[in-house]
């Protein structure tokens, strides 16, 4: 803790009763360093109150038996160990121990915290684990592999050139110059050693022969396995129209990509965003933090209102426009004549920078030349395994049957390709371990965050209790009676108590 920032609350080494609680929760102090005190049943626990991912407030979080999942970003941590239980946090939190003395409360020492890479030394079954793919699923299941204890080798090969990074953030502060970049990264290089997993970059995968149990990558070299993770993820649909092959034009999905906007930003007066998806917004919100003047040009009505309903999408419309942006919406951008993009309407805009934002498509090519079953991703089963026993796929290219929906879905969001990372790891080491997390992603833009829990792929109404327009509001996504997805402004509990909701609805 900082010499300039107090302690929080009271002293909790001098103790004190449950009707100091509030909800619950009490948040005080032992020495120098904040502790949250949380009761759970007819427990009381003491835990570091910041989360691991984005030091989300835990105090304002919800208590789910003896877990605390954090308001902002939906990670939970275990209440008794500390354990990130659920990404997006990756790393435990501190816990103490409590002494009660009747009705009084008092936090003692710290436990010590576990030995992150020793467990999988001792670890029986040395075998050939191969991870395809170095985005969130993959990252998130070599490493839950080592934390479930498993002894064999690791190989995780990836075609990009930077370890892998939270990519989120290319969007959002990286981009707009508000994180350094040693924030990226979701792990140390001499972590993957220390841990004993070989991740190859710059690797292209050419072919998996299933028969075989091999890999043969781009350099002609093989890799023989025992399992296999397809982890490909997706790749950012290119733009089909003259001009589009210009190099002031970009997509954006690896740090690469960050980078190079970033360093064409820096030069740039006027940019274009083409597509009013999600990342096109959140790239228009951070180049504009950067003083640039910015047009978004989209073929729909209002922006995102296909995902989120014609209430929000006016919402995001104004937002953005509040903040400076330009819309052409109903419009799409015929050709590029070096810095001048013709539209269909006749228009016609200067930009010295286009970035592209119009979708992403799973890489799928590998899946279906070894002959794996598809249907607009690889299908898997509720245990993420393919068509081919011993061969599992998690994240962007992954098409899964949801238990709540009761369809086979895809979904392209971060942390559900973390969560299926996570349990196709499991399952590669002989769990049957269902996959049936409620997917949920966030949104940021200017200072507005956009929670969404579920997935409505259509919804015949949408339930509004709140005000957008005030940034205080619950949607709930409605078909046929069922509530199908939830998306929130600043109602972060009422969203985590609408996962919970979904969640236990499913079965």
């Amino acid at each position: 803790m900082s010499e300039d920032k107090k302690p929080s609350g009271p002293d909790l080494t001098a103790g004190v009763t449950l009707a100091d609680f509030k909800d619950g929760k009490l948040l005080g102090h032992v020495g120098g360093e904040d502790v949250l005190l949380v009761q759970a049943g007819g427990e009381i626990f003491a835990i570091e109150p910041a989360c691991s991912h984005y030091h989300g407030p835990l105090a304002e979080g919800l208590v789910v038996d003896d877990t605390i999942r954090c308001p902002w970003h939906h990670a939970c941590f275990s209440l008794r160990t500390g354990e990130a239980t659920r990404p997006p946090a990756l790393n435990a939190l501190a816990v103490w121990e409590i002494a009660q003395d009747r009705d009084r409360i008092r936090v003692q020492r710290k436990r010590e915290s576990p030995k992150r890479s020793a467990a999988y030394r001792n670890a029986p079954t040395p075998e050939k684990f191969v991870i395809v793919g170095g985005g969130a699923a993959g990252f998130a299941a070599a490493e839950t592999l080592r934390r479930e204890g498993f002894a064999g080798t690791i190989t995780m090969l990836s075609n990009d050139g930077a370890v892998p990074v939270d990519r989120p953030n290319l969007s959002k502060d990286y981009l707009a110059g508000d994180a350094p970049e040693d924030w990226l990264p979701l792990r140390g290089e001499d972590d993957y050693q220390d841990a004993g997993i070989d991740l190859r970059l710059n690797t292209n995968v050419a072919a998996i022969d299933p028969r075989a149990r091999r890999v043969t990558l781009g350099n002609g070299d093989s890799l023989p396995f025992d399992r296999l993770l397809l982890a490909t993820g997706a790749e950012p649909v290119k733009l089909q129209i003259p001009g589009a092959e210009q190099p002031h034009v970009h997509t954006l999905r690896s740090v690469a990509d960050s980078r190079a906007i970033i360093k064409a930003a820096a030069s740039a007066k006027r940019a274009l965003v083409i597509g009013a998806s999600f990342i096109g917004l959140e790239v228009a919100a951070s180049l504009r933090a950067r003083k640039l003047e910015v047009h978004v040009v989209a073929p729909e009505a209002r922006p995102m209102q296909k995902v989120l309903g014609s209430e929000m999408g006016d919402f995001i419309r104004a937002l953005h426009e509040e903040n400076g942006v330009n819309f052409h919406l109903e419009d799409t951008v015929e050709r590029l004549d070096g810095p001048r993009a013709m539209l269909k309407s006749g228009a016609a805009i200067e930009a010295d920078l286009v970035v592209v934002g119009i979708g992403v498509r799973p890489r799928l090519a590998l899946a279906e030349q070894a002959g794996l079953a598809a249907d607009r991703g690889v299908s898997v089963t509720e245990y993420l395994e393919t068509s081919v026993a011993g061969i599992f796929a998690a994240g962007d290219i992954a098409r899964w049957p949801d238990p709540h929906t009761r369809h086979t879905i895809r979904v392209e969001h971060w942390v559900v390709a973390e969560r299926q990372g996570q349990t196709a790891a499991r399952n590669m080491l002989g769990r049957r371990e269902r996959f049936d997390a409620v997917p949920f992603f966030w949104s940021q833009h200017y200072d507005v965050p956009i929670n969404y829990v579920g997935h409505a792929e259509s919804f015949d109404d949408v339930a509004i209790d709140g005000s957008i327009s005030g940034k205080d509001c619950l949607l709930k996504y409605r078909k046929g009676g069922r509530v199908l997805a939830v998306a929130s402004i600043y109602r972060d509990l009422d969203n985590l108590k609408a996962e919970l909701e979904i969640e236990r609805s499913r079965g």
